[in-house]
């Protein structure tokens, strides 16, 4: 997937490092950030198994935007970007530091596609509230990518695999979102059940991780087309697209598997991926 010139556009600035793994993180309640849990017990774990990255990029559910930015500030805010939640949610802080060669190093390889090199956004909770479960001493530096609404799955898809060289430069990509993610459905009730979800719940995470772990990644691009209950699943599209970006870095030797595999509240599930 790489090009001699997508390395050259990056060699100047990243030293070359083994190939990094891409993960999904099905990043769940911003309350994850401060609570202890199975799901942040499981990313904990996973991260132990992770080299140390030079920086991270992450393509989060809650920058939702008209066409793509990366953020290119020094030092990037923590946006706590919900309400309703205590005070001690909104007390924490991350403050790991931008990347703005990076930043600009991605706006390259994603040509001829237009990036704006952004200085308002930050972290928003889709991006810190599991990073800091991977890195909590906040001591690699992040910098976001958004994601376009106006365009396809397939579009986003692409655009991610124009990404894959940065692999070999100590990146980190994340992508964070939910597969299963309809709120106006959850059984807030019963969210202390163990893997409880509806039935087009069960059934959707069971099509999706079989299509996952079958390599059938052109099934959930077009995941509009198989059947109600991943309608039911994926109402809206913007925390599902995250995973779209970790499967089109995907290279065909690979191996991918899942961790925290379970559903939430009914109509959630925090199924998070690696690929490596």
């Amino acid at each position: 997937m790489n090009t001699l010139n997508d390395l050259h556009k990056i060699s100047s600035t990243f030293s070359n490092t083994e190939k990094m793994p891409v993960l999904f993180l099905g990043h769940g309640s911003p309350m994850n950030a401060i609570e202890e849990n199975q799901f942040v017990a499981g990313f904990r774990n996973m991260a132990k198994t992770l080299p140390q990255p030079n920086a991270i990029l992450c393509i989060s559910a809650h920058w939702f935007t008209k066409g793509t930015k990366v953020t290119a500030m020094e030092m990037p805010r923590t946006i706590h970007d919900f309400g309703g939640f205590p005070k001690e949610l909104f007390a924490v802080q991350y403050p790991a530091q931008g990347n703005p060669d990076l930043a600009i190093a991605t706006k390259e390889l994603l040509l001829p596609t237009e990036v704006e090199l952004d200085h308002e956004w930050g972290l928003d909770h889709g991006a810190w509230s599991v990073i800091k479960h991977l890195y909590p001493e906040a001591n690699v530096p992040v910098i976001q990518l958004s994601i376009d609404y106006s365009k396809s799955p397939q579009y986003h898809f692409e655009l991610a695999q124009k990404l894959s060289a940065l692999r070999h430069k100590g990146i980190l990509i994340i992508g964070s979102g939910n597969i299963v993610h309809n709120l106006r459905l959850v059984d807030f009730y019963n969210m202390d059940i163990d893997n409880y979800g509806f039935d087009w719940a069960i059934e959707a995470r069971e099509k999706v991780n079989s299509y996952l772990l079958d390599g059938n990644f052109q099934a959930l691009i077009d995941y509009e087309k198989h059947g109600q209950a991943l309608q039911l699943a994926i109402p809206t599209p913007e925390h599902y697209l995250p995973l779209i970006y970790t499967l089109g870095l995907k290279e065909k030797q690979e191996e991918l598997s899942l961790f925290n595999d379970k559903l939430l509240g009914g109509s959630l599930s925090m199924t998070s991926v690696k690929i490596v």
